[in-house]
């Protein structure tokens, strides 16, 4: 479903990530494991056309993405949650959602049903959610995109442990659902319960994958993680 072959990218003439390749496939949810600073943000970025691509490949559904803007790359199934909760803080949550809807099967109802938590604040605005709520809202808004592939970056970022067991439980829901799912992440305890395998960056390149199982217990992981 998705392939990255030796991509090289970043930020004007900074290059981040040198010679990147990964695959994920159809009902597969695939983690990026890294401190800090490792490339893993810069990565769905520029599978999103954000960065700056000095060279390499991205290919979706068969399809290379090379020079597609971000919109036409949402347009193609490809639904960003970005670390940054980006929501619109006038807004209720209802609202949120409305504006970001797409025909398909996530229906705001459907994505109330998979966030009890949301459907019972609908009518507050974005602004006054906690960050936990803010960030169950931008999952469901990228749910509501209807994508066919799920880029979630840094979702258990600076939430409580209920929080994190919550985003946990919806991850679930999706993979059980079919959803694809990248997912960039620190949290080793969180992915392991949920990803199939997994890429371990440090400094822009892939530096162990394999099976979750495998890796969760590698202490070379533990080393990159710096855990």
């Amino acid at each position: 479903m998705l392939q990255v072959r030796e991509l090289n990218a970043g930020y004007g003439k900074i290059q981040v990530l040198h010679a990147v390749s990964l695959e994920l496939a159809a009902g597969e949810v695939v983690a990026l494991l890294g401190r800090n600073g490792a490339g893993k943000s810069t990565l769905l970025k520029s599978l999103m056309g954000l960065t700056r691509v000095f060279g390499g490949e991205v290919i979706f559904d068969g399809e290379p993405l090379a020079g597609r803007p971000p919109f036409a790359r949402a347009q193609r199934g490809l639904g960003y949650v970005p670390e940054e909760r980006r929501i619109f803080p006038e807004l209720t949550v209802r609202e949120n959602l409305e504006v970001a809807a797409r025909p398909g099967e996530w229906t705001v109802a459907r994505v109330f049903e998979l966030f009890p938590r949301l459907a019972g604040i609908e009518q507050r605005r974005g602004g006054l959610l906690s960050g936990g709520e803010q960030q169950m809202l931008t999952v469901a808004r990228t749910l509501v995109t209807n994508p066919r592939l799920l880029l979630l970056d840094e979702p258990t970022e600076g939430l409580a442990p209920l929080l994190v067991k919550a985003i946990a439980r919806v991850v679930a829901e999706l993979k059980a659902a079919g959803m694809p799912i990248l997912l960039a992440e620190q949290n080793l305890r969180f992915t392991a319960e949920l990803a199939d395998r997994a890429y371990v960056l440090e400094s822009g390149e892939v530096r162990l994958h394999g099976p979750m199982d495998a890796l969760e217990g590698d202490a070379r992981v533990r080393e990159l993680l710096a855990l």
